[in-house]
C-alpha cells in the first residue's frame, strides 16, 4: 500500500495525515503492526497512512522518495534486519525520521541502542505498547 498524495500534518494536528513506513519481510508482522496501531495512534494525533516495504532495497527507495513521520522496522527481517537498516539510515540521512524497532526479546535492547533506533518494542507485540510507542515518537517529532 503506498500513498499518492500527502496532507502535511504535525503530530498534534488531528485534522491531517502522517505517513509511516513499516518494514518487514513477513506480511503477518506488517499486518499485525498496522492493525495494532490503527488509523490514529492516539487522540489528538493525525490519521496515519501506512506504506509497506518487504525488502531492504524497498525501504531505501521509499525513504528516499517519501516524507515519513516515523519508520517502523522489524529487527528480525530476513537478509537485512531492521537493526542494520536503522543504523544505515541514521548514519546516511540527515534529519532521519524517528525509528521504532521491533525486537525479538527484551534482551536485544542493547542491539536497538547500537542501531540508533529512537524506541523499541519487544515480542510478543502488544497493541497497547505499539500504539503508545508510535504516539510518543510522533509527539516528540512534532515538538521539534
Amino acid at each position: 500500500m503506498t500513498s499518492t498524495q500527502t496532507t502535511p500534518a504535525r503530530a498534534g494536528d488531528e485534522t491531517g495525515t502522517v505517513d509511516l513506513l513499516i518494514y518487514s519481510d513477513d506480511v503477518d508482522t506488517r499486518r499485525t503492526v498496522i492493525e495494532a496501531v490503527g488509523r490514529r495512534a492516539a487522540k489528538g494525533l493525525p490519521l496515519i497512512r501506512w506504506t509497506e516495504a518487504a525488502t531492504h532495497a524497498g525501504v531505501l527507495q521509499k525513504v528516499a522518495d517519501g516524507d515519513f513521520a516515523l519508520l517502523v522496522l522489524d529487527g528480525e527481517a530476513a537478509k537485512v534486519g531492521g537493526m542494520a537498516v536503522s543504523r544505515q539510515l541514521k548514519s546516511e540521512i540527515y534529519d532521519c525520521p524517528p525509528i521504532l524497532l521491533l525486537i525479538a526479546r527484551p534482551q536485544d535492547a542493547w542491539l536497538a541502542t547500537w542501531s540508533e533506533a529512537d524506541a523499541y518494542v519487544s515480542a510478543p507485540l502488544d497493541p497497547i505498547d505499539l500504539q503508545e510507542a508510535v504516539a510518543r515518537l510522533l509527539r516528540e517529532q512534532a515538538a521539534k
